[in-house]
């Protein structure tokens, strides 16, 4: 940034004529001015625009400056002028260390540069069925079809249903199969995954779509079945049924909002109770057909004479009535009519199979649903429990047992209980590491030596992270301690105490970071890696770790990272005055490096080479002269054998 020598000489920014009259000529021809391009000189901030001051000579004409106010305001009054404003600078920690969790659009280059409302936009359009848009479509989609399967049978059964509101039921219906139609337009934009990418041919979708399953109930489904309006009359909804076909639209919203939604077994739990209502609803407009059939008031199981009792005429009667009947039946939980007829035996022995296997649905589904409820309260208290009877084992003081009764209900309250480890497990490294940098990234920002580390160590580090949770009065290290361990605080207070730990020199809050020159192992501190300060809980607090040993693991993969932090953690030391220079000038000289250790080995392995092929040698020659010893001993022997031979024969 240049300075003016004049203090009230004005400031402006240094923009190229050449690029004024290509933003007012793409004004002036109503599209949209690019965004100004401005070098800095400091790449750390890209606020910081370079401001010179402007001299006489490169100021414009006043005709100059006239024509282009015109120009101007030419534009704002066409509605073209589109306001300047620099770009929301992102997060330069967050963009380090991230590992592209920034979806792709894959779309093609040729639909951005087109509005929505021009139909080549639509042309190339492709559901995702991993976007929200289509679930929501599943949804609009999903009450068409809960629509037809709830009323179709109810309107076919209670003939009042269907002649008092017949304009509102063309209405819904055709409403419902315009929703059909559309449906199936969707289903045919829908893209599929093909390799891991997701499939963006046309020709490829509709193959795909024509060939499935999916088309031939959705085409059942939409059979203009209404036609038949002209022959019967439209008191006959039944010849709608073909419209219940497309359930399997509802199966699937059920499953996606089962799979998008926290409260898993909740969703679970409406899905049955809804799918019992509508075996219910349906059984109870069978029964009332039945009844119809057979004969209101007849014998005592069909539904009661409409004629003797006005009541028993109303349509809110007739659907509670036998609604009733339909549960009493199917779960088998009260008494109902006993039948007469042998059609009606028949059809309550069916209903008594369908309302066993309900309730076994029921008992088994809702079990096994407060059974997961309640899973990580059964863990968590059956840990509770062994580290109970493990004190009353030991003979723990109850003072002692109190406070980890305490610290047990501290973690369950807070939800501090969960394993984040076994949780994530399942997850592969990188989405791990994605999920640590958003829930460590305020945590990280806040460790001074991490600043300006590379992104890989960063990742490293943060999947290291362990969260520790203190009670009220525990110390998390003392003074003199091997310091092994540093720590950030999350949540909570600590106190730097005295050695009594009676007075308080520092209250330590959300944020603060201590311990983390300590597992350095610097060359060269007064201290050594010893704490130099007690500190100690006031509160339950929150702490996350990073240990010794987890962070010289990750810095022997990053040698420059290494020297980076120890250089920081050097600094830090000099400033506060506990750096002996002379020692560390004399320990980092008897340090050797990795080059230095391998040439020491490998001088090492020759010289045991040359000392072995020495000794082979001295073997090979030793054990050829103890062969000719051996062969020359042989051979006096045989001469003595011989010569004793001889001398016995001579004798006798």
């Amino acid at each position: 940034m240049t300075s003016s020598s004049k203090p009230n000489e004005n400031l402006t920014i240094q923009i190229p004529k050449a690029v004024v009259e290509t933003d007012l000529d793409v004004i002036e021809n109503g599209g949209i001015s690019p965004q100004l391009s401005i070098r800095t000189e400091d790449d750390a901030c890209s606020e910081i625009i370079r401001i010179d001051p402007q001299t006489p000579d490169e100021r414009p004409s006043a005709l100059g400056r006239f024509v282009q106010t015109l120009q101007v305001i030419k534009a704002w009054a066409s509605g073209r002028w589109k306001a300047r404003t620099l770009p929301q600078r992102p997060d330069s920690f967050l963009e380090r260390v991230a590992m592209g969790g920034t979806e792709a659009k894959l779309t093609p280059g040729d639909r951005r540069t087109r509005k929505i409302s021009d139909i080549r936009y639509w042309k190339g359009f492709v559901v995702d069925p991993s976007q929200s848009y289509y679930y929501r479509w599943l949804f609009v989609i999903s009450i068409a079809v809960l629509y037809n399967i709830i009323f179709i049978i109810a309107r076919a059964t209670f003939i009042e249903m269907q002649q008092e509101y017949t304009a509102l039921w063309f209405t819904l219906d055709y409403c419902s199969d315009f929703l059909y139609i559309l449906d199936m337009v969707v289903s045919l934009k829908t893209g599929y995954l093909e390799e891991g990418l997701l499939v963006r041919d046309f020709s490829k979708l509709r193959k795909n779509y024509l060939s499935s399953t999916n088309f031939k109930t959705d085409l059942l489904s939409i059979v203009p079945t209404d036609f038949f309006y002209l022959i019967t009359g439209t008191s006959v909804p039944e010849l709608r049924f073909n419209r219940i076909l497309r359930f399997n639209r509802l199966l699937e919203f059920f499953d996606r909002t089962a799979t998008r939604t926290s409260f898993t077994n909740m969703v679970r739990i409406l899905n049955l109770v809804l799918y019992i209502l509508i075996i219910i609803h349906w059984n109870a407009c069978i029964y009332f057909a039945m009844s119809n059939a057979i004969g209101f008031g007849s014998d005592g199981w069909v539904y009661p004479n409409t004629t003797n009792n006005p009541t028993n005429a109303r349509l809110t009667r007739k659907y509670i009535y036998s609604f009733y009947w339909s549960t009493l039946t199917l779960t088998t939980i009260g008494e109902t009519p006993t039948p007469e007829r042998d059609i009606e035996f028949l059809f309550v022995v069916v209903d008594f199979l369908i309302g066993v296997l309900i309730f076994a649905t029921i008992v088994g589904n809702v079990g096994s649903m407060i059974t997961n409820m309640n899973a990580a309260r059964a863990e968590f208290q059956s840990k509770m429990d062994g580290v109970k009877q493990y004190m009353e084992f030991r003979k723990v003081t109850k003072e002692l047992e109190q406070r980890v009764i305490k610290w047990f209900d501290y973690l369950w309250t807070n939800k501090k209980s969960l394993n984040e480890e076994e949780v994530l497990m399942s997850l592969p490294d990188k989405l791990k590491a994605e999920i640590a940098i958003h829930v460590h990234l305020d945590t990280l920002k806040r460790v001074a030596l991490f600043q300006d580390c590379e992104p890989g160590l960063l990742v490293e580090l943060v999947l290291k992270l362990k969260l520790q949770v203190f009670s009220p009065g525990d110390y998390i290290c003392r003074k003199g301690d091997i310091g092994k361990e540093m720590y950030i605080v999350k949540r909570g207070q600590l106190g730097v105490v005295s050695d009594d730990g009676k007075q308080i020199f520092a209250t330590l809050r959300e944020g603060s970071v201590f311990g983390e020159i300590s597992i350095l192992n610097i060359a060269g501190n007064k201290h050594g890696n010893r704490r130099t300060a007690n500190i100690r809980s006031i509160g339950y607090s929150d702490l996350f770790c990073l240990s010794k040993d987890d962070l010289w693991e990750v810095l022997t993969q990053y040698p420059d990272a290494k020297k980076i932090l120890i250089d920081k953690g050097k600094k830090i030391l000099r400033k506060d005055n506990l750096l002996d220079e002379e020692l560390m000038q004399q320990m980092e000289a008897q340090e050797e490096t990795t080059d230095q250790k391998l040439q020491r080995i490998d001088g090492s392995l020759d010289t045991l080479q040359t000392r072995f092929a020495r000794l082979l040698a001295d073997f090979n020659t030793t054990q050829q002269k103890l062969k000719q010893r051996i062969t020359k001993i042989e051979k006096v022997l045989r001469k003595d054998e011989d010569t004793i031979s001889n001398f016995s024969a001579f004798d006798s």
